[in-house]
């Protein structure tokens, strides 16, 4: 066996263009024409496909590296000369996207070479038939797919290593991914058939039906300066994206009058100065969400999808959610066992957490296990917005800056300080009456807080 060197292939009006991704490893097994590496400028993306097959001994390049024409990818043992590409021609990249003004259309089928062809209609080497997605079962090996469909996995945070690819030689296509979503969040087995009947469509918001996303060069209009997105964003942005797209939302906006609340909160304050411990609207929000969730056990609960979907889990401990900001974007750490927990405990691990988010010291542990969330925008300002719900939750509270207002008691106006509230909810578990019963009796409790007692 040969040790040839593998190298980028002309890929068009393309220099120091940047791997944004290493689909093989040393030791990994490679048929011609599979994909290498991913790379991407501003204008394309695209997979580089080996020109032998063979065992890759080295990477030559490291995710973040520039390549050009004639860079070398990796070292190959190459299996013979006959492993090599039937022309001497270079490997054309696997699948490149250029930016289109207008909704791309696949194009149609042309003719492939010979040694493409064969390699698509000969089974692969230890290949079998794959069942339906097992989250138990090993991945099924090295995922094929297109950057498009890479970059659609990533915004539904799809892992696709679980994924079994319907395409051409395994290959994932967009429907593959979307079936898989479907499969997943309902707990439904999709076959092969069905991901065929899925309907066609192209990558990112394509798949949606929808017109591509636009390419413009903002430098054109006036100065700019990029910026990379702080990991935290990245992660919370492929979530944000799942949550928005999968779960059919609905808003209630409401207000809380919380005048005597509010005397109440700068009483204990006052009280306990000399403690450390603030008492912020927040802990009393929490205490009377925990009252509204105990009432209305549907707005605590998950979507049984390992159980098929058509049932509820209604969890019997309260765990609270709260929107922490930091300088690296929106974290959410939880309040275990709320219902256990009085108003100046809460305030206290409160003020912990949100100095450990500041800090960037959160642990996983404090990060997980809510039950429902609150968004809080304090005294930032803000009248309502609309949450997006922390999946596999089923609702999330949103809460603007309260502010005094003339209210009607019947005989006169009268000033009293009202809290907005927004009340985000999944409607395949809420319904808008239960969802307005929710809202009106946190409301209630927020007014008079001694209902929590009953």
């Amino acid at each position: 066996m040969a040790l040839v060197e593998v190298k980028v292939p002309d890929i068009g009006d393309f220099k120091d263009v940047a791997v944004i991704e290493l689909l093989v490893k040393p030791g990994d097994r490679v048929a011609v024409d599979q994909s290498l590496i991913t790379v991407e400028s501003d204008k394309a993306s695209m997979e580089i496909p080996s020109s032998h097959a063979g065992v890759v001994r080295e990477l030559k390049v490291a995710q973040g590296d520039k390549v050009s024409e004639g860079s070398v990818i990796a070292l190959l043992e190459a299996q013979g000369a006959a492993a090599a590409a039937p022309s001497a021609a270079p490997a054309a990249p696997a699948v490149v996207e250029v930016a289109a003004p207008a909704p791309v259309v696949a194009p149609a089928p042309v003719a492939a070479p010979p040694a493409a062809v064969a390699a698509a209609t000969a089974p692969a080497a230890g290949a079998s038939d794959v069942g339906a997605h097992d989250p138990t079962r090993p991945p099924v090996g090295l995922p094929h797919a297109s950057p498009s469909v890479r970059k659609l996995a990533r915004e539904l945070g799809v892992p696709l290593e679980e994924v079994r690819g319907s395409g051409p030689k395994g290959r994932i296509t967009v429907e593959d991914v979307q079936a898989f979503t479907r499969a997943v969040m309902a707990g439904e087995q999709t076959t092969r058939a069905q991901a065929a009947r899925a309907p066609q469509g192209g990558g990112d918001g394509a798949a949606l039906g929808l017109l591509p996303w636009p390419k413009v060069d903002f430098a054109k209009f006036g100065p700019i300066e990029r910026q990379a997105m702080s990991r935290i964003k990245k992660i919370s942005g492929a979530n944000l994206m799942r949550n928005a797209v999968m779960i059919p939302a609905v808003t209630n906006h409401d207000d809380a009058d919380i005048t005597e609340l509010e005397a109440f909160r700068l009483q204990l304050n006052k009280e306990h100065e000399k403690s450390g411990v603030k008492v912020t609207m927040l802990a009393f929000l929490i205490k009377a969400c925990v009252a509204a969730l105990q009432k209305f056990p549907e707005f605590n609960s998950s979507i049984d999808v390992e159980g098929g979907g058509d049932a509820l889990i209604l969890k019997r401990y309260w765990h609270i959610g709260f929107a922490a900001d930091t300088p690296n974007g929106l974290v959410v750490p939880v309040i275990k066992n709320a219902d256990q927990k009085g108003i100046l405990q809460i305030s206290q691990e409160l003020a912990e957490l949100a100095k450990k988010a500041r800090e960037g010291k959160l642990s996983p542990a404090e990060m997980s296990g809510a039950t429902f969330t609150i968004s809080s925008l304090g005294g930032i300002g803000g009248r309502y917005f609309t949450p997006i719900i922390n999946a596999p939750e089923v609702a999330i509270l949103g809460v603007c800056k309260a502010r005094m207002e003339p209210v009607w008691d019947g005989q006169q106006f009268v000033p009293r300080l009202m809290l907005p509230l927004s009340l985000t909810w999944d409607h395949r578990v809420i319904d808008g009456a239960a969802a307005a019963r929710f809202n009106a009796y946190l409301g209630q409790i927020l007014a008079d807080f001694r209902r929590v007692l009953l």
